[in-house]
């Protein structure tokens, strides 16, 4: 029953229709008997500051930030945890007596789904990354920070991938490339994990992010595409007899411990993956 008393938590993002973390958060909430809800705000880009100014007078007591506002959000924060100032991009606020506190769940969400559930320590790895967005540059960072020993990235977009490359080399000091196509094969077989980190899979008609000639039964293979939860890329590898990796761990990892940020409660991991299950398409 929503009180005067109901504690507020929420995300926001421009679009959040799609947003499958009310799910997730509301079954927590409802495990533990918390009075508290999540709810998604649909946040304009030009109206970011505005939200946010509001947010402490409204009090609310969490926040996830999406796209587009994940790096845009940061300069209306009071403090950044030293992961989301690496990474430079915010997905989480912690509100602790009035102030914003900005945090980077999503890298260290896909380094306990590959712990947890793929049993796979990155310390000493070798990684290929395609893709260098925004959930490129998290997984880079926190693979860094986690003693990786070396991570490629491939991009179509070359200068964007160099970029992202010698930002994360710079900032840990960690054995980061930026690869070319023709690089790709030699890259491959020199990885123990592979990483999609494009949108490819999202459509029916998308090609592979990578050729599955490349892939070899001792490949670990990652793809965070979550919707559908077993992409074409991931159907491949298993022809392949790599190991797989579903895209949703990190999704429901990353959500894990934005909750335990906040309410600094044990999550109800199994709760929050059923929850967050039946709402993703096979």
């Amino acid at each position: 029953m929503i009180s005067g008393k109901t504690q507020i938590f929420g995300i926001f993002g421009h679009p959040v229709e799609h947003t499958f973390s009310p799910g997730m958060h509301n079954a927590a909430f409802k495990q533990l008997k918390l009075n508290a809800c999540y709810v998604p705000f649909p946040v304009h880009p030009d109206n970011l500051e505005t939200a946010v100014k509001s947010v402490v007078p409204l009090r609310l007591c969490g926040l996830n930030i999406t796209v587009p506002h994940k790096e845009k959000v940061i300069p209306f924060l009071d403090e950044l945890s030293r992961e989301a100032a690496l990474i430079g991009a915010v997905n989480t606020v912690e509100i602790r007596e009035g102030r914003l506190i900005g945090h980077n769940t999503d890298g260290r969400g896909f380094l306990r789904s590959l712990k947890e559930q793929a049993r796979f320590n990155p310390r000493g790895k070798t990684f290929l990354c395609l893709g260098s967005g925004g959930a490129a540059r998290a997984i880079g960072f926190s693979l860094a920070l986690a003693n990786a020993s070396r991570i490629f990235f491939f991009d179509p977009d070359s200068p964007k991938a160099s970029m992202l490359a010698r930002d994360i080399s710079a900032k840990t000091g960690a054995d980061v490339q930026s690869i070319t196509a023709e690089d790709r094969a030699a890259c491959a077989a020199e990885s123990d994990c592979v990483i999609n980190a494009t949108p490819l899979g999202l459509r029916k008609n998308d090609p592979l992010p990578l050729d599955g000639r490349l892939i070899a039964s001792r490949h670990l293979v990652c793809d965070l595409v979550y919707n559908p939860a077993v992409t074409p890329f991931l159907r491949m590898a298993k022809t392949r007899k790599a190991k797989t990796l579903q895209g949703l761990g990190m999704l429901l990892f990353q959500g894990v411990i934005a909750f335990e940020i906040w309410t600094g409660k044990k999550a109800p991991v199994d709760v929050m993956k059923r929850a967050l299950y039946r709402q993703i398409r096979s």
